[in-house]
């Protein structure tokens, strides 16, 4: 299996046991991981889970980099082309589809992922593979 980027929302819930996608994402990216998928995190879906456990202290934002570091998922930076390709599909999808979410989109396009996994429901089509992780009351 190919190179799989993660959106925010699945780091969250997999951290989060009351999260109500936590063991749809645990399982969703621990079968990725046995097909010999690499992870990827954009840098702003990195920015996105770090908030929360910063309002925790320091040492919540440490376990974070140790999680990421023991999948193992690489952070994937930000660059101009990613930001190019970002501001493109904000631009064809207006509302639909939010510059945070544009940006882990451009990511997945960049480096030439598989396809993408996230959480929420919403994404409108794009030339990149989402793959939604339902909540385990659905």
């Amino acid at each position: 299996m190919g190179l799989i980027v993660l959106d925010a929302g699945v780091v969250i819930a997999i951290l989060d046991a009351s999260d109500v996608h936590h063991g749809s994402a645990r399982r969703t990216v621990t079968a990725a991981l046995g097909s010999g998928a690499a992870l990827a995190l954009p840098a702003s879906a990195y920015a996105e889970v770090l908030v929360a456990p910063h309002r925790r202290g320091a040492e919540a934002a440490a376990s974070v980099d140790a999680f990421l570091d023991a999948l193992p998922a690489r952070v994937e930076p930000a660059t101009r082309a990613i930001a190019a390709i970002a501001a493109e599909l904000r631009s064809k999808h207006g509302k639909r589809l939010r510059l945070p979410d544009a940006l882990v989109a451009a990511t997945a396009i960049v480096i030439g992922a598989e396809r993408m996994i996230t959480t929420d429901a919403r994404w409108p089509r794009l030339p990149v593979r989402v793959d939604v992780i339902r909540p385990e009351t659905e």
